[in-house]
């Protein structure tokens, strides 16, 4: 039995790494998230266009790296491995190029390629020089051969992006709080795109539920449901439940009774949440404020608002099941209810919100142009060096978007175990000065995932964990793949 245990570990050892996981996000985030980054940004179009043009945009097509290079004080340009980028002090990357098209008026006026920036490049991911070198070869270059990779070279510093642990995102947790306005919350974490947005439903001593995000607090969800366009008050009931009526959204649909048009419905709730101006503009705020920040993960256009009913409907039904005991309540410290963030997901929080920046500038640059009577061919007005400066600093100090601070980490190099131990490293986005003691608990979901001994003593004691030895962490899963599992396994789509 040990014998056979210790082939099986051997094989599995021949065919990954410890790192895998980190390597496999940031190939996802170069194969897939930039260009899924470049589409969500894909059309800009400035406020200050030439007098003689209706219309101008400029359209951001396609985004490429290429392999690592660095640019000579001669201006010549040469392939960079590692161990030159440790010995000379500057960092491994990989230049960035996007093809860019300007339109005017619907007609394209010119396309070309340029380069808008530098990208850190993932020692032994697919796009790093020493990809698929046999060890000979590695050691001919000055290369570790047992070295994981899984980490970046800035400035000729060693640095690792440390796995982030957090809650699931879209998806709905109803937990028992006891004290304050509501016995019970429900609370989930709306993500696409740029967008993480907090939504929370209540139920108040008045037995009417409340939904909040954003800057709408506390809003009744039955208005909210009927401004979506659910305004048959049988159609809320069923979409409830199909197998039972529950009081509690009866008693919800007699208090908005007389709520009969979309668009009453719509002016109800802005009137709720203080927007003061005349019926139109208020309707037309509010139903724009309904697409864009209520449930973004299902769509941010006005085709998706039925859709966002329904998955309301089903928080209500959730919500109940949970209040009445008929289901438990949901534990935020199980592992089902938690996602990693690895290298990949983190460089594109970090791409996406410099690309916006970009973009920023790129609009200043052409508006100041026009105003002065000319109109600049879009090459002048790219600046290459603020994407890579930004991206670069984040890198180095650890400081990210969203105010997160050591991201980044120096790579622990003390032996060959701890710098293994870093790579793997899981911490938690909670504060080290609250007790927390739910959270810092070792939990019967972490065995397999997480290595129950090695933590530290003191204020992080069970907030920086470790992956286990065996532990993988999967990529974001496309939504064909899934319905086509699901299909295989029996289930039926609705016609």
């Amino acid at each position: 039995m040990v014998n056979s245990i210790k082939i099986l570990i051997k094989n599995y050892f021949e065919d990954q790494t410890f790192v895998q996981s980190k390597i496999e996000s940031f190939n996802y985030f170069i194969e897939q998230e930039l260009q899924k980054i470049i589409e969500e940004n894909k059309d800009i179009e400035p406020t200050i266009i030439p007098h003689n043009v209706d219309k101008f945009q400029i359209r951001l097509d396609k985004i490429w790296i290429e392999k690592p290079q660095i640019t000579e004080a001669d201006g010549s340009k040469k392939e960079i491995f590692p161990i030159e980028a440790r010995l000379r002090k500057i960092t491994y990357a990989a230049p960035c190029f996007i093809e860019l098209s300007s339109h005017i008026n619907g007609v394209q006026r010119e396309t070309f390629t340029t380069q808008i920036g530098n990208l850190p490049i993932m020692l032994r991911s697919k796009f790093c020089l020493l990809n698929k070198l046999s060890k000979e070869d590695l050691i001919k270059i000055g290369e570790d051969p047992n070295d994981p990779g899984g980490y970046f070279i800035i400035n000729g510093t060693e640095k690792v992006l440390i796995h982030i642990e957090d809650l699931a995102s879209n998806t709905f947790l109803v937990d028992h709080v006891g004290t304050g306005v509501s016995e019970y919350v429900g609370k989930m974490f709306s993500e696409a795109g740029s967008f993480k947005i907090p939504h929370t439903i209540e139920r108040l001593k008045n037995g009417i539920f409340y939904l909040s995000f954003t800057r709408v607090k506390r809003v009744p969800l039955v208005m909210v449901l009927k401004a979506l366009g659910m305004m048959q008050d049988e159609k809320i009931m069923h979409s409830v439940s199909e197998d039972r009526q529950f009081d509690e959204v009866l008693m919800n649909l007699y208090e908005f009774v007389d709520l009969k048009k979309e668009e009453d419905a719509l002016d109800r709730v802005a009137k709720t949440i203080g927007i003061t101006q005349s019926k139109e503009i208020r309707v037309e705020r509010m139903g724009e404020i309904l697409d864009k920040y209520l449930l973004p993960h299902i769509g941010i256009t006005s085709e998706y608002r039925m859709q966002k009913a329904y998955n309301l409907c089903k928080m209500i039904k959730k919500f109940l099941l949970v209040a009445n005991k008929e289901l438990p309540n949901d534990d935020k410290d199980h592992y089902m209810n938690k996602r990693l963030k690895s290298s990949g997901d983190l460089l594109a929080d970090l791409f996406r919100v410099n690309l916006k920046v970009l973009i920023g500038d790129l609009l200043y640059n052409f508006q100041r142009i026009v105003k002065r009577g000319k109109f600049p061919s879009i090459k002048v007005i790219i600046r290459d060096k603020l994407l890579t400066s930004r991206i670069y600093s984040s890198m180095a100090t650890g400081n990210w978007v969203g105010g997160r601070k050591g991201i980044s980490q120096r790579m622990d190099r003390i032996n060959f175990l701890a710098t293994m131990s870093h790579l793997q490293r899981v911490v938690s986005p909670l504060s080290a000065s609250q007790e927390n003691f739910l959270a810092r608990e070792l939990h019967s979901t972490h065995l397999g995932r997480l290595c129950p001994i090695e933590t530290p003593e003191g204020t992080n004691i069970g907030l920086r964990k470790n992956l286990a030895m065996l532990a993988t962490v999967s990529t974001i899963a496309k939504e064909e793949d899934i319905l086509t599992s699901l299909t295989n396994l029996g289930l039926e789509v609705a016609k």
